[in-house]
């Protein structure tokens, strides 16, 4: 019998799956993928939003701006790619400087710190590439990027480390309500927990009604992408918005922890999984990119790629708990940026509900990733004196070693895929794309996990790179 099972492993289930790890509990992480942070977390904009989008009020807003300092202290104990850049919103018109004008009040009131709304003069002195036809701005300095899929397996795998186990290709098929708690049917097995916590993403109005009646539904929106080379990657210093519609905060341009340039997305309805980045979503997201910045030199595409967000009939977030079970649920944007007030939030819940939390006596909070291309010349050579492995470059465009693709496979949470290794050390992100790293990644992984080639794939299950001949 579990104390609490956990569905879903991105980067709202690994937050709780951290918080509670530090407690004497018995934890268990239920995911249906092969892997962490193959959801929603791993297709997204990576931005920290300030705060000041949210309604006053709601859950979003409180969350959201509490978190914005939790999860630059995360970042910094767990090693990830964090980056507090500022953020603009432009105005093109005298009816969207009103907007902004709306969006700075309702920051303050929300405590969002350090807003400011700038002139034109002042947007361009801190971005000169942005249009002309721009009337005002407003600036957010503590918005942030990070790496959100290294974020979500950071947490999940200290969690991991603390004692919290998690399974993989687990998708609950079923729950029944017990004596002492549920019954979770997971892949094969069935499994029991007094309490469960619902962060199935784009499925959590599935799960929910596996329990309880009908309250939700989840909406699917698809947002497409465009990620430029490292050439375009200083196009812009800040996160540049558009202002909010209803659909979202709009077409986005940014530089990413990497060093890169996201631009996008648009938003269209779709359905679950759906992550096609089609002619129409990209043409949207490039049409629209251009209105603020025009110089982007999309040329320089490296990959497109497509998110799903799990809007939800609801206009803030479902996090509630009845019966020890809790949705957490409706998590669209800020989720990313709420993720660690979120888990704040439902570890405090469950205090409620009578859970009783003591601490352990010993607690791992900390992780470190080496970077082979940040360290200094002596560092390196003190490493590949340690381990030779760490002198040989797999990936040419990121500078990735086999050391630190080894230290990837050998860490708490065991990567089974070449995208796995990608989210983890960055081998294959660069402008090739893992076409020359590619099958040098395969042979590794197949010889640290004794596996043969053929059994390793690229991402999700099933997505074979090496097959046999067959006559």
């Amino acid at each position: 019998m579990y104390d609490v099972a956990i569905i879903g492993c991105g980067v709202i289930g690994s937050s709780i799956a951290y918080r509670l790890s530090k407690f004497n509990l018995k934890t268990v992480v239920l995911e249906k993928e092969n892997d962490v942070a193959m959801g929603c977390t791993r297709a997204n904009s990576a931005i920290i939003h300030a705060g000041y989008d949210p309604a006053e009020g709601t859950l979003m807003a409180k969350l959201n701006v509490r978190s914005v300092d939790l999860t630059k202290e995360l970042c910094e104990k767990l090693d990830v790619p964090y980056a507090q850049i500022g953020s603009l919103v432009l105005a093109f018109s005298d009816e969207e400087s009103e907007h902004v004008r709306r969006l700075y009040d309702r920051g303050v009131t929300n405590g969002v710190p350090g807003l400011r709304i700038l002139s034109y003069d002042e947007a361009k002195a801190m971005e000169p590439n942005i249009a002309d036809n721009v009337t005002c701005a407003l600036y957010a300095p503590t918005a942030a990027v990070i790496n959100p899929w290294e974020y979500a397996l950071a947490l999940a795998e200290t969690a991991v480390t603390n004692g919290v186990e998690l399974r993989l290709e687990a998708e609950v098929k079923s729950i029944a309500k017990t004596d002492a708690g549920f019954a979770i049917t997971a892949g094969e097995d069935t499994i029991e927990a007094k309490y469960v916590i619902n962060c199935a993403g784009a499925e959590a109005d599935v799960i929910h009604d596996m329990v309880l009646p009908h309250a939700f539904e989840i909406l699917p929106s698809k947002g497409a992408y465009y990620l430029l080379d490292k050439s375009e990657g200083t196009r812009t210093k800040h996160v540049v918005f558009q202002c909010p519609t209803k659909v979202g905060k709009g077409v986005l341009v940014s530089p990413t922890v990497h060093g890169n340039l996201i631009v996008g997305p648009n938003a269209a309805d779709c359905a679950v999984g759906d992550t096609s980045a089609g002619a129409d979503d990209l043409a949207f997201v490039r049409k629209m990119a251009v209105k603020s910045v025009p110089s982007i030199d999309f040329r320089q595409n490296i990959r497109n790629f497509a998110g799903v967000r799990p809007n939800s009939t609801n206009d803030d977030f479902i996090i509630h708990m009845q019966d020890g079970f809790c949705d957490v649920a409706g998590i669209k944007s800020p989720g990313l940026a709420s993720a660690a007030g979120i888990a704040e939030y439902v570890e405090q819940m469950l205090t409620d509900n009578g859970v009783v939390l003591t601490e352990k006596a010993s607690y791992t909070d900390t992780r470190t990733q080496p970077r082979f291309k940040e360290m200094s010349h002596e560092a390196r050579a003190e490493i590949v004196k340690k381990d030779p492995k760490f002198g040989r470059v797999i990936c040419r465009c990121e500078t990735i070693t086999e050391g630190e693709i080894i230290d990837s496979i050998r860490r708490p949470i065991v990567p089974r895929t070449v995208d796995a290794i990608k989210r983890r050390c960055c081998a294959g992100m660069g402008r090739c794309q893992g076409g020359f790293c590619g099958p040098r990644v395969v042979e590794i992984l197949a010889r640290e996990l004794g596996v043969s080639r053929q059994d390793i794939d690229k991402d999700k299950t099933g997505s074979y790179i090496v097959r046999e001949r067959e006559d």
